[in-house]
């Protein structure tokens, strides 16, 4: 040990062993540093809890359960409620680490310290214990910490920053993505990091310039694992997040000891270098140690009654629907998020993220609704997350629906569930929908003012990853969950969805005609309208599903994308690759310019009649037109209409004129076979247009030839 000393000659760095404990030389630690950090000639580590009585830092050998070395905290080591010491003589790729934790048991005031459990640093920069997709940690859920080298060469990297308003979203889930053999990808690359990096390519050919990765923190997928019909099924999305500083390890294709995230930066950063953004679906909600029958794995054992909400006799409030509620305006809790966004930015380059049931963020210690939550509006200002953008799932279990009134401070946008809802209705044709639709694709301003929340408020989608996918929305009238379990009791009854005739898959070649244009119809729109389109990572090529809208639990065909589907439904592809394509070139789509030449307002809606738009429980057409000048040349117009039928009967319209300088010409038909009009095709003499029954047209004003 001392010889070790005296090559590192940590005396020029100030780090002189002042103790000696269980045979390491040892000094106070850097009490502001949270977590385990390596230095010259040794290891911080720093850890806190305000009820605990001791302390214990644990080493293991790599892969072993029972440490060869025991580390006490002296009482000086102990400032406030930070325990906080430097050991010298460790190499950090020969050791793991977790730690003991002393205090009273008290259950109805949250007081539940026990010290024979092994404890995760909830600061722990890689999780090891469960880092073999599928493989339970074991019955005595030991979980523990590596040491990680921050050396990732980020030279010559630099941030896309595409505003808020022209992200196009492509939400995924890594394992699922690439797991399927017909993704083409070798077997160790199926389902990880490098298996996304390998498909870099086919994002950037279908256009999307954002990918939303469900989660990548650590979670265990093996924490209900049970077995339905011989099928193992486990909790495969991740909302159960074990640390939240740390990726999946089973999300990479190859063992990075000590370097754990390399191959998750490297996606990143080959990402960006193709102008996409990378946001985390991030799980701030809860944990999965659960309720008071759950396990101790990190924050029960450091302080339960400051992490959790918890009720007056001590057991957990619930609105996560998980079992336990973070303490998410506790201080405490409230600089654990915040350290670790900002190491996620800073150590990643995290673009965005989106907060899983965010409504919960805004709770109070003792459940209720808080009108300025601290947490949220210090999200909101803090100057290193300044660039990132924040996306709010709006609502939680707990009953909580915030869609439209979010805190914001003009920086969170939200998940618009109330867009979901409503175009999926109108498209199928429900009534009383076309003024609620027609608000939907103009940008929500009933929900978001102009002034303070803008464009960039709404994330429009149809389909995420819970609920049905697009094929399946226009496949099945009612859901099809059997193989989870659960009698078909779990998922969402309310799917808003329309088999178009037949349960299920078929032959049928004009229920599968139908379907198609359903398809077609819903891209269009969510292309077309007014904020941050978002759609299921499958959806351009009609992946399914099978009918579950809930397949949480399924780690096998009915989650995974099925790429066989590409080459069958290339025709899909190419018309979301199009239609992704149109909205870029047009920007008067997606915020408002300077005025047109013919004096149209930015956006305007219309009936049969233009700018008629008296709305009625039976109205099922709607027109939207976007105008202004064009963005890179203010002497050029935009004007963009979008039709929508959604009777079943053929309906006669009326274009708006622009005859003095313009023909319309047609660049969608979601009727004809071919329905993305390419160059040169297709101009609309006159204002008169006949459209076809569940159908959506596109038109583009173009100059008239001299």
């Amino acid at each position: 040990m001392k010889e070790l000393l005296k090559k590192v000659d940590v005396r020029k760095y100030h780090m002189v062993p002042i103790d000696n404990i269980a045979g390491y030389d040892v000094r106070p630690g850097m009490y502001e540093i949270n977590g385990a950090t390596a230095i010259p000639g040794g290891v911080n580590f720093t850890i806190h809890s305000k009820n605990a009585t001791s302390c214990e830092l644990l080493l293991f050998k790599r892969q072993e359960n029972e440490p060869y070395a025991i580390l006490k905290f002296p009482e000086q080591y102990k400032v406030g409620n930070v325990y906080s010491m430097i050991v010298f003589g460790l190499n950090i790729e020969e050791f793991e680490y977790a730690y003991r934790m002393d205090g009273p048991y008290d259950f109805k005031k949250g007081l539940v310290f026990d010290k024979t459990k092994y404890l995760l640093d909830p600061y722990a920069k890689a999780v090891t214990g469960q880092s073999v997709w599928g493989k339970p940690v074991g019955k005595d859920n030991v979980y523990k910490a590596r040491v990680v080298k921050n050396d990732f060469d980020w030279v010559g990297f630099s941030e896309p920053r595409i505003p808020m308003e022209d992200l196009i979203i492509y939400e995924l889930h890594v394992r699922g993505f690439t797991k399927d053999e017909s993704s083409g990808l070798c077997e160790a690359e199926r389902g990880t990091f490098e298996g996304l990096r390998k498909k870099i390519p086919y994002l950037k050919e279908l256009g999307i310039n954002a990918v939303e990765l469900m989660p990548i923190f650590e979670f265990d997928e093996t924490r209900d694992r049970r077995e339905v019909n011989g099928e193992v099924l486990l909790d495969y999305w991740g909302y159960n997040p074990i640390g939240f500083f740390a990726p999946n390890t089973g999300y990479t294709s190859k063992t990075e000891f000590n370097r754990e995230g390399t191959e998750l930066k490297q996606l990143i950063k080959e990402l960006n270098e193709n102008d996409i953004e990378v946001f985390l679906d991030v799980v701030f909600n809860h944990t999965a140690e659960g309720n008071e029958k759950g396990p101790y794995i990190s924050f029960k054992g450091l302080d339960n009654n400051i992490y959790y909400i918890l009720t007056p006799d001590g057991y957990y409030y619930n609105f996560s629907g998980c079992g336990n509620t973070l303490n998410c305006n506790h201080p405490i809790v409230q600089q654990m998020i915040i350290e670790c966004l900002r190491y996620w930015v800073i150590n990643y380059r995290i673009d965005g993220f989106r907060f899983d049931l965010a409504s919960i963020l805004g709770r109070n210690e003792d459940g209720s609704p808080m009108n300025k939550p601290p947490l949220l509006q210090s999200l909101a200002f803090d100057p290193i997350l300044g660039n990132v953008k924040l996306i709010a799932e709006a609502w939680d279990a707990g009953g909580l629906y915030q869609v439209g009134t979010f805190p914001s401070w003009n920086r969170w946008s939200e998940w618009n569930g109330k867009y979901r809802d409503e175009i999926r209705g109108f498209l199928k044709g429900d009534p009383g929908l076309a003024y609620l639709a027609s608000n939907r694709i103009t940008g929500s301003t009933d929900l978001y003012d102009e002034v303070y929340r803008g464009s960039n408020a709404s994330v429009n989608f149809i389909t995420c990853h819970d609920g049905f996918t697009l094929n399946d929305l226009y496949s099945y009238n009612t859901k099809h969950n059997e193989a989870n379990g659960w009698n078909n009791s779990d998922g969402t009854n309310d799917n808003l969805s329309w088999n178009c005739g037949i349960e299920g898959e078929t032959d049928n070649q004009d229920v599968e005609k139908l379907r198609k244009r359903m398809i077609k119809n819903a891209c269009t729109v969510l292309m077309l309208s007014r904020g941050i389109p978002m759609f299921f990572a499958g959806d351009e090529f009609r992946n399914t599903s099978f009918g579950n809208n809930n397949p949480y639990c399924q780690d096998n065909k009915i989650s995974w994308l099925d790429w066989n589907l590409l080459d069958k439904n290339r025709d899909i592809f190419e018309f979301f690759k199009n239609v992704i394509a149109f909205r870029k070139e047009n920007t008067v789509i997606r915020r408002n310019n300077k005025f047109c030449s013919l004096g149209f307002p930015p956006v305007s809606t219309h009936g049969i009649n233009p700018f008629e738009n008296r709305y009625d429980n039976d109205t099922r057409f709607i027109g939207i037109m976007f105008s202004g000048k064009n963005e890179n040349n203010d002497k050029e117009d935009e004007i963009v209409y979008l039709a929508i039928n959604t009777f079943w009967e053929r309906v006669n319209f009326t274009l708006p004129d622009v005859s003095s300088k313009y023909k319309w010409k047609k660049i969608v038909d979601t009727m004809e076979e071919e329905s993305y009009i390419e160059e040169g095709n297709v101009l609309i003499n006159g204002n008169e247009v006949s459209i076809g029954e569940r159908t959506v047209m596109v038109f583009k004003a173009v100059k008239k030839k001299k």
